[in-house]
């Protein structure tokens, strides 16, 4: 009967730490790449910048949009800022995509249908923004008023303006486009922009978005070139065509001009991206299981 040895106890041991380990770690890779791509344990140094605006535009794959004749304006954005070459929607249709990218989690809804107002509670953006002392607003272009929590009206519609159904989100920082400031300096520390159903892509042409995009965002965009700001022009979903890729481009002075990571990302990695920019210390949903957008920083 042979004798045992210490080198042959060690390899036993080795043997049965890798048998362990290894379903474990494949177990936290999924669920990692269920919540968002990238891991939140490798956290990142991201900017501070003094102000954020985010613009959502609907329903256009990235191959749609980056190289597209038609959208001159956001393919200069791409070239002279960072574009994001794997970024992707977390699911279809839209509504689900915008209370992901405010919220960390779709909240259950996979529908387009009107949500109940103040009917949630769960952590977001703007309540996060809050409770830290920094500030948050919406400016919903065709909103009736400031306020407003009606479900459609004309080119309005309260599906891509998910923060009307939480309750710890006062109603009144939901603002008409028409209230967006001339003076960028009295931006809240993180917003949002939401186009109305054409000038969005969704009803109208790509030229119609580009243009619009140019004409009421090009002066911001300008600015945050030497203001320590940020402008972010990314999309809810693809044309279902295309894997849910699409377009996203960030621009400012934090920005490393003409970079393009391959690194992929969606919207919880967005999300993610704008609490730690925001200095927040707490994440929403599965925000706090994904990382950090990287490499496109000065």
């Amino acid at each position: 009967m042979p004798t045992n040895t210490p080198g042959r106890h060690r390899r036993s041991r080795k043997k049965i730490v890798l048998a362990i380990a290894l379903p474990t770690a494949l177990a936290a890779g999924a669920a990692t790449a269920m919540a968002g791509f990238g891991s939140a344990s490798a956290a990142a140094t991201v900017p501070k910048p003094d102000h954020v605006v985010v613009v959502m535009m609907e329903n256009h794959a990235y191959k749609q949009i980056i190289g597209s004749k038609d959208a001159p304006y956001l393919n200069s954005l791409a070239k002279n800022g960072a574009l994001l070459k794997a970024s992707y929607g977390i699911t279809h249709p839209s509504q689900p995509n915008y209370f992901a990218v405010f919220s960390g989690s779709t909240q259950g809804i996979t529908g387009d249908d009107c949500y109940k107002v103040g009917s949630m509670s769960a952590p977001n953006l703007a309540s996060e923004l809050i409770a830290a002392g920094r500030s948050w607003g919406s400016y919903n272009e065709s909103l009736p008023k400031e306020g407003s929590t009606t479900c459609k009206d004309g080119k309005y519609a309260q599906k891509h303006s998910p923060w009307f159904a939480f309750k710890n989100v006062p109603a009144n920082t939901g603002h008409t486009f028409g209230q967006f400031p001339t003076d960028f300096t009295k931006l809240p520390t993180v917003s949002f922009v939401t186009p109305n159903l054409c000038s969005d892509m969704h009803d109208c042409s790509v030229g119609t978005g580009d243009s619009w995009i140019k004409n009421n965002l090009g002066a911001y965009a300008e600015w945050v070139r030497t203001h320590n700001s940020l402008l972010v022009v990314t999309y809810d979903e693809d044309d279902k065509h295309s894997g849910n890729q699409i377009p996203t481009v960030l621009y400012g002075q934090p920005v490393k001009a003409g970079s393009a990571p391959t690194t992929k990302y969606n919207h919880y990695n967005l999300l993610r991206t704008l609490e730690d920019m925001a200095g927040l210390g707490t994440h929403a949903g599965k925000a706090g299981s994904a990382s950090d957008i990287t490499g496109v920083w000065i």
